[in-house]
């Protein structure tokens, strides 16, 4: 048996995962997260990590306890959508998932932060779909947060519920196997997601509080890529934060909406951690004379 084996039956064992938990194993006292989502191993906070904080997550092992939904994407939001005229759209994700996956030649890459200068640039619809176009493949698997405490919607985007998320797990209400949804397209089970959760008022102390790098370094080993969806990196500090933790940024920038002074000073808060840029909303017709053979 191997020592992550071992020390997941320990962890098992020491929780009380499988068993409903009534009450804490630090106070004997009921524990509210379970009452409130039905957990099946709720976290306190203690002075003490949990056992489970120290073990790598595997993909089976999510799949077999994290919760499945029927996500139904929006229309507007999923250029991969069966019978969507925006073929050219989702082989542009497509390209970009190519170049995401060549660049880990030359630098350490699995965990993504997209970012933009100000709100409405769309990066919330560019990691949608690069979820679905990395999702498509069947050999690759990828999470999806939304750290976007301040205006959650990716759950909107794919089509999933909003709670619990990442609010009820940086506030220690709820662990990761209750937060991580798997989507299920069909027969398709390769992206994931933790939304947002329920909406607070101290994103920027939850997001830098610990619990999030913690969760990073837990979900890593089990996907090949992590993609964070995060608040613009002007208006609020949560974008550094998230960066800080990461591998790499994508800046997103909306076509002919946004100066290029605010684009410039935007990237220079990421400059050592900025891995590409996206131009989002330009119109089909450049799309498509950029894919003709002749120029």
């Amino acid at each position: 048996m191997s020592r992550i084996h071992e020390a997941l039956k320990r962890a098992e064992i020491e929780l009380g995962i499988g068993n409903t938990m009534k009450t804490s194993p630090v106070s004997g006292e009921p524990l509210a997260a379970a009452q409130k989502w039905g957990a099946s191993a709720a976290v306190q906070i203690t002075s003490k990590p949990s056992v489970l904080d120290t073990v790598p997550l595997d993909f089976a092992r999510l799949l077999a306890i994290c919760p499945h939904f029927r996500w139904q994407p929006r229309s507007d939001a999923n250029v991969f959508e069966t019978g969507s005229d925006r073929s050219g759209c989702a082989e542009q994700f497509r390209s970009l998932r190519f170049k995401l996956d060549h660049l880990r030649d030359s630098q350490p890459l699995r965990t993504l932060v997209v970012t933009s200068a100000a709100p409405s640039e769309g990066k919330t619809f560019v990691v949608a779909n690069i979820a679905q176009a990395v999702g498509g493949q069947p050999d690759r698997r990828v999470l999806v947060i939304d750290a976007d405490l301040r205006c959650s919607t990716l759950h909107k985007a794919l089509g999933a519920p909003l709670a619990p998320g990442l609010t009820e797990y940086l506030r220690g209400e709820a662990d990761e196997f209750k937060v991580i949804q798997v989507g299920e397209f069909g027969s398709n089970t390769n992206i994931c997601l933790i939304p947002g959760g329920t909406k607070v008022n101290n994103p920027t102390e939850l997001l830098s509080n610990g619990r999030m790098k913690s969760l990073l370094n837990r979900v890593i080993p089990a996907f090949d890529w992590v993609i964070i969806d995060s608040p613009p990196c002007l208006p609020v500090a949560d974008a550094s934060i998230l960066a800080d933790i990461a591998d790499g940024v994508l800046f997103v920038v909306r076509a002919g909406a946004t100066s290029s002074n605010l684009v410039r000073k935007a990237q220079q808060v990421h400059k050592s951690k900025l891995v590409g840029v996206v131009l989002n909303a330009i119109e089909r017709k450049a799309l498509y004379r950029s894919r003709q053979y002749s120029y």
